[in-house]
C-alpha cells in the first residue's frame, strides 16, 4: 500500500518545458493570491493599528507587532505551497478541498476589517463579531487540513501551523473583547 507521503508529488516528475513551466506558474499564482490576501488584510491594521488598538487593553501574551507580519507572511507562504501540492494532484476531491481553502482565504481577509475597521463604529461589538469570524475561520482551517491531508499528507501538515496561529489569535481577540 502506498503511503500518502508519496502522493505529495506527482508519480513521475513533470516533463521539462511546458509541464515544469506550468507547475512553476501555478505555484507563483498560489503565492501571489495568498500574499495578496495578506496585503489587503493588513490595510485595516495599518489604518487603525496606531489609533484605538494602540490604546486598547491587550492580552499579556500579545507578541510584538513585527512578529504578526513575519508569522503571517510565513503562514501565507506555507498555505500557498499546501494548496499548490493539492492542486498538483489529479484527483476529484482536490476541487472541493481547494474550494474550502478559498473560503479560508476569504475569512482570513474578512477578519482584519471587522476587528480593526469596525471597532471605531461598533465598539466592543466589533470585537465579538470578529471573534465569530475567527471561529468560522478556525473551523474552515481545520476542514482544510482534513481535506488536504488525504490528498497530500505534506499539504495537510503544512496547514497545521495556520490552525495553531488562528487559535492563538482567537485567544487575543477574546481577551480584547472581554477587556475593552
Amino acid at each position: 500500500m502506498r503511503s500518502n507521503l508519496e502522493d505529495s508529488s506527482p508519480a513521475s516528475p513533470p516533463p521539462r518545458g511546458r509541464g515544469w513551466t506550468r507547475q512553476a506558474a501555478a505555484l507563483a499564482g498560489f503565492l501571489f493570491a495568498s500574499w495578496a490576501v495578506s496585503l489587503l488584510g493588513s490595510l485595516p491594521i495599518r489604518l487603525h493599528g496606531g489609533g484605538w488598538y494602540a490604546a486598547a487593553e491587550k492580552a499579556p501574551w500579545t507578541p510584538p507587532g513585527w512578529m504578526f507580519a513575519a508569522v503571517w507572511l510565513t503562514l501565507y507562504a506555507t498555505m500557498a505551497v499546501a494548496a499548490w501540492l493539492v492542486w498538483r494532484q489529479r484527483r476529484s476531491p482536490r476541487r472541493n478541498a481547494l474550494r474550502i481553502y478559498a473560503l479560508q482565504l476569504a475569512l482570513n481577509l474578512a477578519w482584519p476589517p471587522v476587528f480593526f475597521g469596525l471597532y471605531p463604529v461598533l465598539g466592543v461589538a466589533a470585537l465579538w463579531l470578529a471573534l465569530l469570524v475567527l471561529a468560522a475561520l478556525a473551523v474552515t482551517a481545520m476542514l482544510t487540513v482534513l481535506r488536504f491531508g488525504p490528498i497530500s499528507t505534506v499539504a495537510g501538515v503544512l496547514m497545521l501551523p495556520n490552525v495553531s496561529w488562528i487559535v492563538f489569535s482567537g485567544s487575543l481577540n477574546l481577551y480584547a473583547a472581554l477587556n475593552n
